[in-house]
């Protein structure tokens, strides 16, 4: 079940919702609305988030009763190796296939919704019961923290201490009228990100990759700056009407982006976007890696930073593209903490330029299906393609001629997406972020007419019902 579909705005959520404030087992009603939302794609998947939530739980309530490194290796192998069953498997057998010449055949295995997520989240959950951090004592309250159906299926990833007290808090299970406006007001906010914007560029950046032949140096361009645009609106709208969705229930879940496409530089940048993610990858890859380390000094500290970031390429996807986003953006990292040894600050205005643009050639890897798809539209982008268009070739690079008086005749798409990619870019560097929006949320007449004309637009663009991109991880 999608967000941004009618089912779940006008039939689902109010259910759930008048469930959850009138029912005496608001847990308990969560759960069970949360495994229905999960197993609306399709009810086998039912099955197997609740061998995953009974098989973790049971190795918890072990750890707890009694800290076996044995227990919790078993618990991690468990985990890795059903995301891995799941999401890697094939992508393994292909490479053994084309390195060792064999012809083993593909389970063409369909990727559970989710299981990227809540296998992390129960992994993070183990780790903590097992450093005496955290424990969970009851099985309904541990299923309501893996299955919560605002951030099941793409996050934030949470840990356990962060939801649970909300939950168990006597005051979170009556109606809170400011949290409840607050709600509405950040989903509607990641609804609009998600209909209005994110899935306009969507069509165009689709349209692109399927002809990418066709693409010229301004198409190129945007191609690549629309598919950035369409994943930031696209994964923080998710998460901003998972945050408000969890208000309406008296829940605070995690901040999840903070302007990321501000930053100055790459690990600014880490530091803003899927903030969750980052915290999961530093708390749990780059401090063991360290640890693991021979000595703690700062060649060691960068190589447990660039393998890190390969881990969390790897995470989100199995092909090589991801491999290489993983490899650029720790290569990156390692470069940005050199860069700061050197105490040479550039320029504010060069410092932002310099990271948006190795972000937005990073998300082009991030799209492409195979490494040479993305290189064929970096040559484009960068002037050593055909310079095309629609009156004429120039087989030069971008760098020889340039007409100025070609550029009115891109078609209306080419022209509508640069305005597009213009009022955003400044949208995204000037407005404020939806979370300050709702920290000023005042629920003024404004502000009511500001929802009620989003709200409004966005129920016009329903019918086109597209999922998120990060279902996809």
């Amino acid at each position: 079940m999608l967000f941004n579909s009618y089912v779940f705005i006008f039939i689902f959520l109010p259910v759930v919702i008048l469930g959850y404030y009138y029912l005496k087992i608001p847990k308990q009603w969560l759960v069970l609305s949360s495994l229905f939302f999960y197993g609306y794609w399709n009810p086998k998947y039912i099955i197997l988030i609740l061998i995953s939530i009974l098989v973790n739980y049971a190795f918890s309530i072990s750890l707890t009763k009694k800290q076996s490194k044995t227990v919790f290796v078993t618990s991690l192998v468990f985990n890795l190796g059903l995301l891995g069953f799941f999401k890697y498997f094939d992508f393994f057998i292909e490479n053994i296939n084309h390195l060792a010449s064999t012809n083993f055949n593909l389970l063409h295995i369909i990727l559970p919704l989710g299981i990227s997520f809540f296998t992390l989240q129960q992994v993070a959950f183990l780790v903590d019961t097992y450093e005496g951090i955290t424990k969970s004592k009851k099985l309904i309250d541990y299923s309501l923290f893996v299955s919560f159906f605002p951030q099941l299926i793409a996050g934030p990833i949470v840990h356990y201490s962060e939801v649970m007290p909300q939950i168990e808090d006597e005051k979170n299970r009556k109606f809170n009228h400011s949290n409840f406006s607050k709600g509405i007001y950040v989903f509607c906010i990641g609804l609009f990100k998600k209909v209005i914007i994110a899935d306009s560029f969507s069509f165009y950046v689709n349209e692109s990759f399927l002809n990418l032949d066709t693409l010229h140096f301004f198409s190129a361009w945007g191609t690549s700056l629309s598919y950035t645009m369409q994943l930031y609106f696209d994964f923080s709208g998710y998460s901003d009407m998972a945050i408000g969705l969890g208000l309406l229930f008296n829940i605070k879940l995690p901040e999840n982006f903070n302007s990321p496409l501000k930053s100055k530089n790459i690990v600014e940048f880490w530091s803003r976007w899927h903030i969750t993610l980052t915290n999961f990858i530093t708390t749990y890859v780059f401090t063991p890696l360290v640890r693991s380390m021979p000595q703690i000094n700062f060649s060691y500290m960068m190589l447990s930073s660039f393998l890190a970031m390969i881990v969390a390429g790897i995470w989100h996807g199995a092909a090589w593209t991801f491999v290489l986003y993983g490899v650029l953006h720790g290569g990156a990292i390692v470069v940005n903490h050199m860069w700061k040894k050197t105490k040479i600050k550039l320029p504010t205005w060069l410092a932002w330029l310099l990271a948006f643009n190795y972000i937005n050639m990073c998300f082009l890897v991030f799209r492409a299906k195979t490494i040479d798809q993305s290189l064929l539209i970096l040559k484009n982008m960068y002037g050593f393609g055909e310079f095309k268009i629609s009156k004429g070739l120039i087989r030069d690079t971008f760098f020889e001629k340039i007409d100025l008086k070609l550029l009115p005749n891109m078609s209306s798409n080419d022209n509508l997406v640069v305005l597009g990619l213009f009022i955003c870019l400044i949208f995204v560097l000037k407005a404020k972020n939806s979370m300050q929006a709702m920290e000023d949320f005042k629920g003024a007449e404004k502000e009511a007419c500001l929802v009620g004309f989003m709200f409004v637009m966005c129920i016009f663009g329903l019918n086109r019902l597209t999922e998120f991109i990060y279902f996809n991880f």
